[in-house]
């Protein structure tokens, strides 16, 4: 009888891509894929370790896994795995330790462990010294219409609040050949969408020998045939060049949803946060991006309270973000993360100062997004069908346009998921 495995993922669509990964190479060895609950012989976490927040659900969900089946094989893999060694080796509840760079070989591990009867088993590497990517792919996802694919890992950035690079290691990028090679596969699967994503993904290409770049990887990638739609993870706004934006606008097949970086738009905080570049260089890319695209939608990430983040810091990065006018802004309040610059950083700001500066945001967040959304009121859209739903006795589709907006119309005939259709903002 097959093994039964339940995968659970924390943190970012880089750590869900390689859960899928994983998935397909656990089904692939003959391994039982089931929900995480109860009754699994094998339990795989891919944690996370952004902040200290995520470091303990990450314990909480390890624990949790083996005290659903006592006798089930654990394995912790992920970010928090690499920056808490020492610790988790010695955790019963754990049984195997799996690096980042080693996720590709979970069957091989899950294999030695019942030839070593069942000893713990650890496999890391100080990720700072990995310079090749590892490379796993996928076929299917969790997702029926649009599918991540991560194209890059590691981030050579060092931003003062983030532990990602000892978690990730330095910039890796994945060849451009096998790229191409996995979107043909996910399109003969039927999908539409691909979202191109990495740990830094404006970084991609810059250890390639042959010299790609990203603008070079989405122009290959739009060359396949049937797929519809790229779309770009997050990325840094200084890779928005008047190259890069001009010629970005001439691939039919890149949808007009740009994620920019922001973090703040004070440039003292930036500074502070080793963001390496400024509000004025950030506006540079927008402008950029609204020259040549039609009303692209425009969105970010805003961190506030950041260590000694004053009143009157705060109130220029609310002014920037409302000059700016996202279409959505993702807002965090500013956590401590251990073994950064900034958890040393003092004063550190007040909680309910940081709960208040981040209302203040979510409520400019909402007057932006109708602000936008009302922009596109009576245009032609596309919509890629991503789900059908009931409600109230009648039966929906929910799907989102090239810009990310997302709509549930009522179904018609030929409104299938995973079908792109017109609709009337």
């Amino acid at each position: 009888m097959a093994k039964k495995v339940a995968l659970h993922n924390l943190g970012c669509k880089v750590n869900a891509y390689e859960v899928d990964a994983m998935e397909q190479l656990l089904r692939k060895a003959g391994y039982e894929i089931v929900p995480f609950k109860e009754g699994a012989d094998i339990y795989v976490i891919n944690t996370c370790t952004v902040t200290n927040i995520a470091d303990r659900k990450s314990r909480q969900m390890l624990h949790k896994a083996k005290k659903m089946n006592p006798e089930a094989i654990v394995v912790a893999t992920g970010c928090y795995v690499q920056t808490d060694k020492g610790t988790l080796e010695k955790d019963p509840a754990i049984d195997i330790v799996l690096g980042n760079n080693q996720k590709g070989n979970i069957v091989q591990v899950l294999e030695d462990f019942g030839l070593y009867a069942n000893k713990n088993l650890e496999s890391i590497d100080n990720m700072l010294k990995i310079t090749e990517f590892e490379n796993i792919s996928i076929e299917n996802t969790s997702s029926h219409a649009r599918a991540f694919i991560k194209v890059q890992d590691g981030c050579n950035q060092f931003c003062s609040y983030c532990i990602i690079p000892f978690a990730r290691g330095r910039v890796r990028s994945r060849e451009l050949a096998l790229v191409i090679e996995e979107v043909e596969n996910l399109v003969k699967n039927n999908y539409k969408e691909v979202v191109l994503t990495g740990i830094h993904l404006s970084s991609y290409g810059i250890d390639l020998k042959n010299g790609e770049n990203l603008l070079d990887l989405i122009k290959e990638v739009a060359k396949v045939k049937g797929l519809e739609r790229i779309r770009l993870g997050s990325l840094e706004p200084r890779i928005i060049t008047e190259e890069f934006a001009k010629e970005a606008s001439q691939i039919k097949k890149l949808c007009p949803h740009f994620h920019l970086s922001l973090q703040s738009g004070c440039n003292k905080t930036l500074k502070d946060m080793n963001r390496r570049y400024t509000s004025e260089e950030y506006m540079d890319a927008v402008v950029l991006l609204r020259k040549y695209f039609d009303d692209p939608a425009l969105t970010t990430d805003v961190i506030v309270g950041f260590p000694m983040e004053t009143e009157e810091d705060f109130k220029e990065s609310y002014e920037f973000i409302k000059a700016v006018g996202f279409y959505e802004t993702h807002i965090f309040k500013y956590s401590i993360r251990e073994g950064t610059v900034a958890a040393k950083m003092e004063p550190q700001i007040n909680d309910n100062v940081k709960a208040q500066r981040s209302d203040i945001l979510l409520d400019l967040n909402k007057v932006n997004m109708k602000a936008y959304e009302d922009r596109q009121k009576g245009k032609t859209k596309e919509l890629l069908i991503e789900e059908e739903i009931e409600e109230d006795g009648e039966t929906y589709v929910v799907g989102c346009t090239k810009e990310y907006i997302k709509r549930k119309i009522k179904k018609e005939e030929g409104y299938e998921v995973n079908s792109i259709i017109e609709i009337t903002m």
